[in-house]
């Protein structure tokens, strides 16, 4: 038997909720550890860990994080109201990536994962589409309220000399409503302009950014004004020697060019715009569960994630014990991102081999017809099977086998 593959340092290993914690196992007991001496230094971020400690092992998790470098995330629940009752919380926590990517700031990168077989919808789409999702701020880090009926909302700013200034939102006369305050900081948006244009040039494609600065005209015209002047400071000469281009436009106008485009450039989105169009943009190419997803910080830190949530319905059928049908393509190249950048990092050229190996037997598994629901309805290939969950992991091992 080959000698499994040693590791250096450990990855952040951070466990999540309900289907994609199932699926999380078994990627760890067929895929990795028969290849791997795996090394990580593990975080329960499930529900009820993030109950039991008040939230604060997602804090630990993110500070681990820029101890060692590189992290892998399962995804997790993000409590509302009805996940409160069925989960008995004290507190309606706030989302887990939201809290990591603030400490440790950042852009997330998305893109599809593509296989023959898998035809996008939009027949013009030839070449993937990498959203660029800012990982900091606005809805994510909000404040928010009800107000019953004769609240009077302001947005008080207190200057550092001691000076307020008091501006009006809203009178709530007749009726009650609701009142939000989001922020952002010139320091993260130009990082996330940086990481923008640094990737698109590092990758060769063009970049779009877009917001929505007619009617926002200070909270996003800040944004456009600072993606101006990097651009024009630092990345305009470059751009033109790598014959890339960089694009503004208000958003309604970006999807309408999305769309009609071919794909292949870098999209730049606000946090909760990326959030939105990478859903969009997977779907599109064939399956929520089929997108990348890398937070790279500015200070040299990565975290590696599925792009999609925790699969709750499919939770519900797997706990009576009903055959279930999940898509764990993105789970597995998270943990194959997350290894290449490891390896990358340690100089160590056989585990990022792996890497690159796994995600071939995980393609080659699609493209052989072995399929999940999710594919198995849009694929174009002749002869498909539909398999349940642990038999699509267990044929993309049997494929790895034959790749080693």
């Amino acid at each position: 038997m080959t000698e499994k593959i040693k590791m250096h340092l450990p990855l952040v290993e951070m466990d999540g909720d309900e289907m994609t914690r199932v699926i999380w196992t078994k990627v760890k007991d067929l895929l990795l550890l028969p290849f791997l001496e795996l090394k990580t230094e593990y975080y329960d971020l499930g529900l009820q860990e993030r109950e039991r400690t008040r939230d604060r092992v997602t804090t630990e998790a993110a500070e681990a994080i820029k101890k060692y470098g590189v992290g892998v995330k399962c995804a997790t629940i993000t409590p509302n109201d009805e996940r409160m009752t069925e989960y008995s919380l004290t507190e309606m926590y706030k989302s887990p990536n939201g809290t990591i990517r603030a400490i440790l700031d950042g852009t997330v990168f998305r893109a599809p994962i593509t296989a023959s077989g898998i035809t996008p919808y939009i027949p013009t789409w030839k070449r993937p589409i990498t959203i660029a999702r800012h990982a900091y701020g606005d809805i994510y880090r909000n404040t928010e309220s009800l107000a019953e009926a004769g609240t009077k909302a302001e947005l008080l700013l207190t200057a550092p000399d001691g000076s307020e200034q008091r501006l009006p939102i809203h009178t709530f006369e007749k009726s009650g409503g609701i009142v939000q305050g989001v922020h952002n900081t010139d320091d993260s948006i130009a990082s996330f302009a940086r990481a923008c244009f640094s990737y698109a040039l590092d990758t060769k494609q063009d970049l779009w950014f877009n917001a929505k600065d007619t009617i926002s005209k200070i909270y996003d015209r800040r944004f456009r004004d600072i993606f101006d002047e990097i651009f024009e400071a630092g990345y305009k000469e470059s751009f033109a020697a790598a014959e890339i281009h960089y694009l503004y436009t208000l958003i309604d106008d970006a999807i309408a060019r999305v769309i009609r485009s071919e794909g292949g450039f870098v999209w730049a989105c606000k946090n909760y715009d990326g959030d939105v169009m990478s859903d969009m943009v997977a779907t599109a190419f064939g399956s929520l569960a089929m997108m990348t997803s890398v937070l790279v910080s500015p200070k040299g830190y990565f975290e590696y994630e599925a792009a999609h949530g925790t699969v709750q319905r499919h939770f519900y059928k797997y706990q009576k014990g009903e055959p279930t049908s999940t898509n764990s393509v993105a789970t597995i190249f998270a943990w194959s991102g997350a290894l290449r950048k490891r390896a990358q990092l340690d100089a160590l050229p056989r585990l990022e081999r792996f890497a690159g190996i796994l995600e071939t037997a995980v393609q080659k598994t699609i493209a052989d017809g072995i399929l999940t629901g999710d594919l198995y309805e849009i694929s174009t290939l002749p002869n498909k099977q539909k398999v349940d969950t642990e038999t699509f992991i267990l044929e993309a091992a049997q494929r790895l086998k034959n790749f080693q």
